[in-house]
């Protein structure tokens, strides 16, 4: 099958899932084919089943703001004319759903029907969907998706909550490929980032105030006045320059390692003890299985679909947002004994290979080829 992909060619968790599902899909024999406006982060390589269609978006004087979904319905179409592409599935519902319907509209136009799957990742329904200005939009593109679906049952709840969605929303849930995780570093550089005795806690994301960065940073304090510890905060955000202040005040700045984006998480995580995500809002909490696949344990907060992933008492602990104290003393009774850490270290890489892309890529499989055979249908 042919399968053209629209999403967010960054660092974040639609980007990185949308990239990582092309490439499983191209490694089964499926062709696939990118369409945004940079090279996916996680695509290093092209391929003849794997092919990348940059979104150029010309600048006019007329316009204030640039209109992208204009451009990426465009090119849609001279992707999906030129390389006689099956399907379309687009990551996050803004603007990527409503330009393909656009671009779904005009190619019926031609007399060419090509379904559209939308799947829902979270800050697209919750943040940005919900306000007044886009929600109309939102809600429309959903409704004329040819199938929906969202990466935990908490945000199809929410999504619920929020749009009147006539369309039925299928949960497929967020997945890693544990084939990537089996490589066991002979150095994993330890002795570059904390002592022996001490342990390592990190953090990863995009340091947005949903992060909730300074709890990282407190539970972290209440840590290190236990044990001894380093911090790696890994991510580039608007959070970070507070982060970095607050580390000062608190006197601790010397045990937090600020590394910025990277490619190498797996690398990262490899020396890694325990993983905080204390977020206001996560519709998944891919980090976090990111996390438990490379037998890191994980506290967090209990919020959207991290309980789906962070399993209570057994692969971390999940804890009210914003309880920093409920949250460090936990870490505690995971860091201070070493049996206890490498029991949770089992347990998390047990849980995170029920995500495996194995199990999950069929589940998508089977919804392109039946939106494929009923298109006409719903033409």
């Amino acid at each position: 099958m042919k399968i053209a992909i629209v999403c967010y060619p960054t660092f974040g968790g639609s980007g990185v899932v949308a990239t990582e599902l092309g490439i499983a899909l191209a490694e089964r024999g499926h062709e696939v084919h990118f369409v945004t406006y940079k090279q996916p982060v996680r695509l290093d390589l092209l391929t003849n089943n794997i092919h990348f269609h940059e979104v150029h978006v010309p600048e006019y004087p007329l316009f204030k703001y640039q209109p992208y979904e204009l451009a990426l319905s465009s090119k849609l179409v001279d992707t999906i004319k030129l390389y006689g592409i099956d399907l379309l599935h687009v990551h996050y519902a803004i603007p990527h759903a409503y330009a393909g319907y656009m671009a779904k509209k005009m190619l019926e136009e031609e007399g060419i029907h090509v379904p559209m799957i939308t799947t829902l990742h979270g800050t697209d329904i919750t943040l940005v969907g919900k306000h007044h200005f886009y929600k109309p939009a939102v809600t429309f593109s959903i409704n004329q998706s040819d199938v929906v679906t969202s990466v935990s049952q908490s945000l199809k709840e929410r999504t619920l909550e929020i749009f009147d969605i006539k369309k039925e929303i299928k949960v497929v849930p967020n997945f890693i490929d544990k084939s990537k995780y089996s490589i066991s570093f002979t150095d994993c550089q330890r002795a570059n980032m904390a002592d022996d005795n001490e342990r390592i806690v990190t953090h990863i994301s995009n340091f947005r105030k949903v992060k909730r960065i300074p709890d990282v940073i407190s539970i972290f304090y209440k840590i290190q006045e236990q044990i001894p510890a380093k911090l790696i905060m890994v991510g580039e955000g608007p959070e970070k320059e507070g982060a970095e202040v607050l580390s000062e005040q608190l006197g601790i700045a010397d045990k937090v390692i600020f590394l910025g984006n990277s490619n190498e998480i797996d690398k990262i995580l490899c020396f890694s003890d325990l993983f905080l995500l204390p977020s206001k809002s996560e519709s998944f909490g891919l980090a976090a299985l990111e996390a438990m696949i490379n037998k890191v344990p994980v506290i967090s907060s209990n919020t959207g679909g991290i309980p789906e992933v962070n399993i209570h008492g057994v692969t971390g602990f999940l804890s009210d947002v914003g309880d920093v104290d409920e949250m460090a003393n936990n870490a505690l009774k995971i860091l201070k004994d070493d049996i206890v850490l490498e029991e949770f270290k089992q347990r998390a890489v047990f849980e995170a290979q029920k995500f495996d892309i194995l199990n999950i890529l069929p589940l998508y499989e089977e919804l392109y080829e039946n939106a494929y055979k009923s298109r006409f249908k719903n033409a």
